[in-house]
């Protein structure tokens, strides 16, 4: 009986115990989940838009020319003696280039001398013998026949003496045009013909060139439709051009570097070409250095120009989709939003946008990277920090 009495206390003490756990575990189940902590909004800089007055450009493709350059030939017939330059390197004004056989030239020479000596002598004789038959005719010893004959003698002798003086001086011309000559400083090319080769005056007397590198040409054509666009803008105050139509031309090199020295404009043709559709402008700059070569590709920037009213946007701001260019706006109420826009052209670092954007719009310049439209956003400054753009894709809008 008291081995009952003890079990039964024992069933109920645990009995209790069991029963108050699981009754606190239920409570425990009904107890409400704490909701979670709201996300704070992206951190991004940006900007607020307003219309302002930029410089703009316009990039061409453009090819060097020297602004001096000289075919050089044989002006007489004859056996090319000697080359004496070195092939393709800059040669001065005056500089012997080639050397032709003089030979036969300085035989030209001596018997043109001769020939003029002769006909001075006749020439001493006439004017001798008129002076004998003057006095003559005076006193009637001789008539005026006699004194009109030796007249014309003298005439004629005078007349050959100055034929003489003449082939005498196209001799030493033609001795002379055997040592060719540069006309210009600059640099040369290669030589068409070798020693020992017949020149002859005329297409056969092609010898090589000589191209002036200091000051350097620049020629671009510009197209029928950008002119008249140009004109259309300037007439409606969009464009303003610059005083008395001063353009500067700045050009990069093939590897994208700046070329030191600026140039302007000398020459716009005011013939349209039908064939390509375009019109032919020249800019003429300095070359110094001799790091522009006639034959270059370079790429030309006519600047001058300015932009009134417009809207820019920093170049990292926009991004390229597959269906355009976009940039992330911020609206009244914080939320993030993508917007296509129609981009112009550069103004330095910024981007001129032509459609798509407002005044007074703030546009997201950084931290949009991890943004998507619709996300709660927090400027925190207006102006960017000195970085590089951000590399990330851009987001699809809503017509990706």
């Amino acid at each position: 009986m008291i081995a009952e009495r003890e079990f039964s206390k024992l069933f109920r003490t645990t009995s209790s115990v069991f029963f108050t756990a699981i009754i606190s575990l239920g409570l425990l189940g009904c107890e409400k989940e704490e909701p979670p902590a709201p996300t704070p909004p992206a951190e991004v800089h940006a900007i607020t838009l307003k219309p302002k007055t930029v410089p703009v450009s316009a990039s061409f493709v453009a090819q060097i020319e020297s602004a001096h350059q000289v075919d050089i030939v044989a002006r007489v017939n004859g056996f090319l003696e000697k080359i004496l330059y070195e092939e393709g390197e800059v040669v001065k004004e005056g500089q012997d280039l080639f050397l032709i056989d003089q030979k036969p030239f300085l035989a030209q020479v001596e018997s043109a001398k001769g020939a003029l000596e002769n006909n001075q002598a006749q020439l001493w004789t006439a004017e001798v013998n008129l002076k004998r038959i003057q006095p003559l005719v005076e006193l009637d010893a001789a008539s005026k026949s006699d004194l009109d004959q030796a007249l014309g003698a003298v005439k004629s002798a005078s007349a050959d003496v100055h034929q003489a003086e003449a082939q005498l001086l196209q001799a030493n011309l033609n001795l002379s045009y055997t040592e060719i000559k540069s006309p210009v400083t600059g640099v040369s090319g290669e030589a068409k013909v070798r020693e020992g080769a017949y020149l002859s005056v005329g297409a056969g007397g092609y010898l090589t060139y000589v191209a002036l590198l200091d000051p350097i040409w620049v020629n671009f054509s510009i197209s029928q439709n950008q002119v008249a666009k140009f004109n259309t803008d300037v007439g409606s105050g969009k464009i303003i051009p610059p005083p008395n139509d001063e353009f500067t031309i700045q050009l990069f090199l093939g590897d994208d570097s700046k070329y030191p020295h600026t140039g302007t404009l000398n020459f716009i043709d005011p013939t349209f070409n039908p064939d390509t559709g375009t019109f032919l402008i020249r800019a003429e700059l300095p070359n110094p250095d001799r790091l522009l070569r006639p034959g270059m590709f370079v790429t030309a920037e006519l600047h001058g120009s300015k932009r009134a009213n417009a809207l820019v946007v920093p170049q990292r701001a926009v991004q390229q989709t597959s269906n355009g260019h976009v940039v992330f706006l911020v609206d009244e109420e914080g939320v993030a939003e993508v917007r296509p826009v129609i981009v112009g052209p550069w103004a330095g670092d910024d981007w001129i946008i032509e459609s798509g954007l407002a005044e007074g719009e703030v546009v997201i310049t950084d931290g949009f990277m991890r943004l998507a439209p619709g996300m709660q956003v927090k400027v925190i400054a207006s102006e960017p920090p000195a970085s590089k753009p951000e590399a990330a894709p851009a987001p699809k809008t809503k017509s990706d």
